[in-house]
């Protein structure tokens, strides 16, 4: 659950002026400008369609001997539960994308069926930990589809912002799902090394283990076609993390070999070491969810966000700027200097333009709120710092 910067924005939008209570007619901070979900622009950079690039021969060979540690390190590297990372415009706006979230899902929770009945009749807690991983997996789908239908309800007078945050409720109670399934299958792994019990059918428990892998890969290959096929990265990327689930299954055969060796031990030690992964991604979507929770958002996207208003022609500063993520959506709220001589038409004129950009520069911003403060004349106070003094008297 990371911040991620796409190729594709999405954005609803519409004007509203806000007028600016507590300054006489005439300022030019007596305009907001802000983008509201009434009408719909949609803002999409594509690339020409042209001849791909040839790569150097010094170029490929370099990529393809360093292909390998690439795959290690994002096998080992604990992937998201975060909304924000499973949904993109292009999905949202595709009913085969969301059918083949929901049909993956579904592969994943049989798969997870299967497995369970060989851990009842086998006993394998390496087995055990790799069904609660793929069932937990097939389990997060429910709280995320229904924050998903929530998340596109209209806004009412009550939740002004829409149900957006409705997707917050969805990751703790994804987090919750991770940490028991995590608890159950440590608990389970530790008892069974303190009290070794040989592992009974251990050819059903190498063939759930290669059902664990084969689920995972056939989601994998599916999602990744058809997230390729619609433009979707968050789908192409939860395909490479199904991908990287299968090899945990796979791990288990390890367990089975050593049951089958005699060695009692081994089965426990491989449910310890699924255990440890799903500790890891427990760790990973706990702080996601911690930061969403707090409104944190990536310092990238304010950099970004200041550099564009910073083009903006007539901005001579750039003040108090906010990001704030609502569901898998940015909202951004700031405060841009003017020339101090400006008319009201000429400040609400930059502040479109600010708007504009700030739609433009930063992924998955579907609002933007621009006020516009005239630049202090010399020897005059700026009105932030007396109001400021005024809120603390």
């Amino acid at each position: 659950m990371s911040d991620r910067h796409d190729d594709e924005h999405g954005h609803d939008s519409g004007h509203g002026h806000a007028p600016r209570h507590g300054h006489g007619p005439g300022h030019p901070e007596t305009h907001g400008h802000g983008h509201t979900d009434g009408h719909r622009h949609a803002h999409a950079h594509r690339r020409g369609h042209g001849h791909p690039p040839r790569h150097a021969p010094d170029a490929a060979e370099a990529s393809r001997r360093h292909r390998p540690a690439r795959r290690l390190r994002h096998l080992l590297t604990p992937h998201s539960h975060e909304t924000a990372d499973k949904l993109d415009s292009a999905l949202e706006s595709s009913a085969r994308g969301m059918r083949a979230l929901w049909v993956s899902l579904a592969v994943l929770g049989v798969t997870a069926l299967a497995q369970a009945g060989v851990v009842v009749a086998s006993g394998s807690v390496a087995l055990l930990g790799d069904t609660v991983h793929n069932a937990a997996d097939a389990l997060t789908a429910v709280p995320l589809g229904i924050a998903f239908v929530l998340g596109r309800r209209a806004a009412t007078r009550r939740f002004t912002y829409g149900y957006g945050r409705a997707e917050d409720l969805a990751g703790l109670v994804i987090v919750l799902t991770i940490a028991a399934s995590a608890a159950f299958a440590g608990w389970t792994a530790i008892g069974r090394l303190l009290d070794p019990r040989p592992v009974e059918h251990v050819p059903a428990v190498a063939v759930a283990a290669l059902v664990g892998f084969a689920g995972n890969e056939w989601v994998a290959r599916y999602r990744i076609r058809v997230g390729r096929a619609i433009g979707s990265a968050a789908l192409v990327a939860d395909g490479l993390h199904a991908r990287t689930d299968g090899f945990t299954s796979l791990a288990v055969l390890l367990g089975a070999g050593g049951a089958a060796l005699g060695w009692h031990l081994a089965d426990p030690i491989v449910g310890l070491a699924i255990t440890a992964a799903i500790a890891l991604v427990l760790r990973d979507a706990a702080r996601e969810v911690f930061r969403r929770v707090m409104d944190a958002v990536d310092p990238a996207l304010v950099d970004r966000a200041e550099r564009a208003l910073g083009e903006v022609a007539g901005v001579r500063e750039v003040g108090e700027l906010r990001l704030r993520w609502i569901g898998h959506r940015l909202r951004a709220e700031v405060a841009v200097v003017v020339d101090g001589e400006a008319t009201v038409r000429q400040a609400h004129r930059i502040a479109v333009e600010a708007e504009h950009a700030l739609l433009h520069a930063v992924p998955r911003l579907s609002a933007a709120l621009v006020h516009a403060d005239p630049e202090p004349a010399p020897g005059e106070a700026d009105p932030h710092l007396v109001l400021a003094h005024h809120a603390t008297a």
